[in-house]
């Protein structure tokens, strides 16, 4: 009997204990930290042999095959031990690609993917397609797999979990856009990163597609120079440039493909902004290649929800408008939300910062934001950059900033939680960042 080995014990990891124990492989799951009580019930479930707090050498060097978390990095002593001794060390996607004939649509970028993940697999869904939601979104690929198989899967793809995949092979391969980001983990080589995002492509041919964001030039440079295998379709904000892809042409999304041509209002898809065009001509490309009519994706783009932090709107309070967009960590999430404001804008920013250039951000700031609130342990680098555009309040807490935000917003504004940073400093995660936010606009008085 073979033995599977998985390292870490969260959503991708107890599906791919599920799925190795499924095909007959002796499972163990090991998790240097504590299992969240769910996941740990699903394996004593499961009759799968388990540690957590630590990671026990010598069970975990007996392995024929390994499955790692996209959180531990290929640098680990261990991680480097077994591939030293030819084991192969794999991600939980490319263990479950292996064992389904579904057909992939696989979506990875530094910004976007997450929406234009989950728009694809709604305008899908909506028409009737059985399509799983899977990877950095929705439940695990290989928990699916094992025990709720679908004809199709909609996947978005970490940069970590493209490192471990080598047989996978997507159907729709998409790269909305590359900027810096995760750099620690790649020597702090952009280059290695970037390298990193095209693994998507690796194994398509001919038969597949491939649509990518042709405004971001690292992309775009890239695919011009490489000629990828699958079928391109770029999509850009400009005028149309391709055959096959997707532009504007006044307020009009156009895509075309393979001599079929569709179009929508901007003002018909339910989700604001540039960026979010950019997502949805993603979808549709995407949509189209799957064989879904022009109806339905309308439809589609017409009913999808919004997306939980990313630029949410909260409430109007007194004749203001809150959006929550904590998603945005990064100097490219922030400009993109900033370009599709148009109401003048109370700016909440701030965190851990990154090694983030504002320099990008200074026209639109100078432009449509009114007063600067700055959230965060340090504050400098923010104030340095933005005090000659608009006023600038320090705030220290997610309190103090509410509070400064009440005082300088008058009706017809918007406030705008788009941090440009990490979360790190006052807040557990994004996410929590977010939830807090909305709590606490939500106690304003109406």
């Amino acid at each position: 009997m073979k033995r599977l080995i998985v390292l870490g014990g969260k959503e991708s990891g107890t599906g791919a204990a599920l799925l190795g124990k499924k095909l007959g492989y002796d499972v163990f799951l090991s998790d240097k930290g504590r299992i969240e009580p769910g996941y740990k019930a699903v394996l004593q479930e499961a009759g799968i042999d388990f540690e957590e707090g630590r990671h026990t050498e010598s069970r975990i060097l007996e392995a024929d095959v390994v499955v790692k978390s996209p959180g531990i990095p290929d640098t680990v002593p261990m991680v480097v031990q077994l591939r030293e001794s030819g084991t192969e060390v794999i991600s939980e996607i490319e263990f479950a690609g292996r064992y389904t004939g579904a057909r992939m649509v696989c979506i990875t970028g530094s910004n976007g993917k997450t929406t234009t993940t989950l728009l694809t697999h709604h305008i899908l869904s909506q028409a009737g397609v059985d399509a799983g939601l899977a990877g950095n979104v929705g439940k695990s690929l290989a928990a699916q797999v094992a025990e709720n198989a679908h004809p199709v899967y909609v996947v978005e793809l970490s940069s970590f979990q493209l490192d471990g995949m080598s047989r996978f092979k997507a159907d729709v391969a998409v790269i909305t856009n590359i900027t810096p980001d995760h750099l620690d983990r790649y020597d702090h080589k952009f280059e290695n990163y970037a390298d990193a995002k095209f693994r998507i492509l690796q194994n398509m041919d001919a038969d597949g597609m491939f649509i990518y964001g042709r405004d971001c030039d690292v992309v775009r440079e890239r695919v011009d120079a490489m000629q990828p295998a699958p079928q391109c379709a770029g999509f850009t904000y400009g005028p149309h440039l391709l055959k096959d892809g997707a532009h504007m042409e006044g307020d009009m999304v156009v895509v075309q493909w393979e001599g079929r041509r569709f179009s929508v209002d901007k003002a018909d898809i339910s989700i604001k902004g540039r960026h979010n065009v950019y997502n949805a001509m993603a979808a549709i490309l995407a949509c189209m290649r799957m064989g879904l009519t022009d109806d339905a994706i309308r439809r589609g783009l017409k009913s999808f929800p919004q997306v939980e932090h990313r630029l949410e709107t909260v409430a109007e309070k007194q004749g203001v408008v809150y959006i929550n967009d904590s998603k945005a960590t990064n100097v490219d999430s922030a400009w993109y939300a900033l370009d599709s404001m148009t109401a003048p804008v109370v700016w909440i920013a701030g965190g851990t910062d990154k090694g983030n250039d504002y320099s990008v951000l200074l026209p639109l700031v100078k432009e449509k934001v009114k007063v600067l609130v700055c959230m965060g342990v340090d504050n400098r680098k923010l104030m340095e950059a933005f005090l000659p555009l608009c006023e600038v309040v320090d705030t220290h807490s997610l309190d103090e900033a509410i509070e400064a935000c009440r005082e300088h917003a008058v009706s017809g504004d918007a406030v705008l939680l788009s941090p440009c940073c990490a979360s790190f400093d006052l807040f557990k995660n994004y996410e929590q960042r977010g939830e807090l936010f909305k709590e606490k606009v939500r106690a304003i008085p109406d």
